[in-house]
């Protein structure tokens, strides 16, 4: 008696069959057959028929010794971009080519890499892998999204607008930056783990010859703007034609090191210790000086006249005695008295 073996995996002689799923262009319904089947679902076609052709990748990561709000501010924007990607942080006596294979290992075209030196100073390098250009910059006055708690909010994973100062487009150098800020921050388009929402701006401000960033919230009511965070200042310290490295296309001569400006902070101090150190012995001359001036008085000698002179005269003779008048015997006030009765 033969059996027959059915296929592994394969539908049992109970099982139901499996319902078709039909997409439909644009939204409508799928064309009629002459004998439709009732185990199909037509399901409309996406809300963006767009494509993912802008495949910008960001690397964002940091050397060793960096401290809490740079960790922070890291993932900061990190949540803010979501086209970037995270990697482990790298080792101080790596050298910072290595970052471009970092960078094509990760399959990342753009990099943020933060850089900590003697645990209290931050440099970024917003760098164009693997041919540059790349940008290094000091990063000052760095406060956080936890830290500020401001009252705006956006969707994560937004994509954001960005604003430029006019003075971006006046300089060469600042028109660099500007295109590689552009190439860095923006989210691109169709990226699969953005969100078709446009609800916050970022503004990069030259002030005081630094760049100033904020992140903004737009309100959909009345289109003002409410901050969100993270801020933070940059520094332009130098641009280099190649990635982390090459020949210098500019160097910003109103940069100070931080150990410059530290140095300076020192002297200025000690200079003011020196000055109140230099008032304190003016003042102990002057009040030894006046106390000379009052045991030796100048104008004591105005008041000094001269006594004439006389003649010294000896007496030989011892001199008379003199006489005492003896008074007369009074009574005394009783005897008075009775005498007067």
């Amino acid at each position: 008696m033969s059996t027959l073996k059915r296929k592994r995996g394969g539908p049992g002689p109970g099982s139901k069959k499996a319902k078709k799923v039909k997409f439909a262009g644009n939204g409508s319904q799928a064309p009629s057959e002459t004998e439709p089947n009732k185990n199909e679902i037509n399901v409309p076609a996406p809300v963006s028929a767009g494509k993912w052709t802008n495949k910008e990748r960001v690397l964002i990561f940091s050397s060793r010794g960096i401290n809490f709000r740079t960790r922070h501010l890291m993932q900061d924007l990190r949540t803010m971009m979501p086209h970037s990607k995270a990697d482990t942080k790298m080792d101080r006596k790596d050298k910072l080519f290595v970052v471009n294979e970092v960078c094509e290992i990760k399959n990342c075209n753009k990099c943020l890499f933060f850089e900590a030196k003697k645990k209290q100073d931050l440099y970024m390098w917003i760098s164009n892998s693997p041919h540059g250009p790349s940008a290094k910059f000091l990063v000052q006055n760095i406060h956080t999204l936890a830290e500020l708690k401001m009252t705006g909010n956006c969707l994560k994973g937004s994509r954001p607008l960005l604003s430029f100062d006019p003075k971006f487009d006046k300089d060469p150098h600042h028109a660099l930056l500007k295109e590689l800020f552009i190439q860095t921050f923006s989210t691109p388009h169709y990226h699969p783990k953005s969100q078709p929402f446009v609800d916050h701006v970022f503004t990069f401000t030259i002030a005081d010859n630094r760049i100033w960033f904020r992140n903004y919230q737009i309100i959909e009511e009345d289109a003002s703007l409410v901050e969100i965070g993270p801020r933070f200042v940059l520094n332009l310290i130098k641009i280099f034609q190649g990635s982390f490295g090459g020949p210098t296309l500019y160097e910003n001569p109103h940069f100070q090191s931080p150990n410059m400006h530290r140095r300076q902070i020192r002297l200025a101090t000690a200079a003011r210790l020196r000055e109140k150190q230099m008032v304190k012995e003016l003042q102990k001359m002057k009040r030894t000086e006046a106390k000379e001036d009052l045991a030796k008085d100048v104008t004591a000698d105005v008041f000094l006249t001269p006594a004439e002179e006389k003649s010294v005269h000896i007496e030989t003779e011892p001199p008379e005695p003199k006489v005492m008048k003896k008074n007369k015997h009074k009574a005394f006030k009783r005897q008075r008295m009775q005498m007067a009765r």
